[in-house]
């Protein structure tokens, strides 16, 4: 099952979230990212989170989970549930903007949820972002940008086909080293890991 789950970060652009809600079998909102569902005329199945920022229409009816715990965001509560509901592939929307702390906070998420998913992405208006588990290959256009950030401290074994500028069995560490503004000089490219959590930004065209 597929799964879109909005979150409250900078609102995705109209055409983004129409096209990835006619792909989900199941909705979700993080909080008041519910409320940037709304605003387009969609509805969600679910809300979930401590609502402390999502306002419901009154004319309207869906299911709402209030869990006030704050030992868990938003975001993580919207993931925890789609799990239970059967979720292996989900993309997310809203996860950076606003705040830079939340933003730090939802790459920590993507981390912590990563492996309970087939495929598990956060998009926004420029970029597409996923752990590489291995190896990642994707075509795109020629100049198609693409970001390599170091997650977790060091990645090791990092090798690269049809980017710009190439890694050879490198390593990437966080406050030394990263990948930020490569780009594609083929209609395909790869990257594979050793061991660490890269996670890989890709361009939307």
């Amino acid at each position: 099952m597929h799964v879109l789950v909005v979150s409250n970060g900078f609102p995705p652009p109209k055409d983004l979230l129409e096209a990835e809600f006619k792909k989900a079998d199941l909705v979700v909102g993080a909080d008041g990212g519910g409320n940037k569902i709304l605003k387009y005329g969609l509805l969600p199945n679910v809300i979930i989170g401590d609502l402390d920022s999502f306002e419901k229409p009154k004319d309207v009816d869906f299911e709402i989970i209030h869990e006030p715990e704050q030992e868990t965001n938003d975001l993580e509560k919207a993931l925890s549930l789609v799990i239970t509901r059967g979720a292996d592939t989900c993309t997310v929307l809203g996860a950076f903007g606003k705040r830079m702390d939340h933003a730090l906070k939802n790459l920590s998420v993507l981390k912590k949820f990563d492996a309970a998913f087939k495929k598990l992405i956060y998009k926004d208006e420029l970029f597409e972002a996923s752990i590489i588990n291995g190896t990642f290959s994707e075509e795109c256009p020629v100049g198609n940008l693409v970001s390599l950030f170091p997650l977790s401290g060091e990645v090791t074994g990092i090798v690269t086909e049809g980017l710009k500028f190439p890694l050879n069995n490198e390593s990437l560490k966080n406050g030394e080293r990263d990948g930020t503004s490569n780009e594609t000089i083929s209609d395909q490219f790869s990257v594979s890991v050793e061991s660490g959590d890269l996670v890989i930004f890709v361009e939307r065209r």
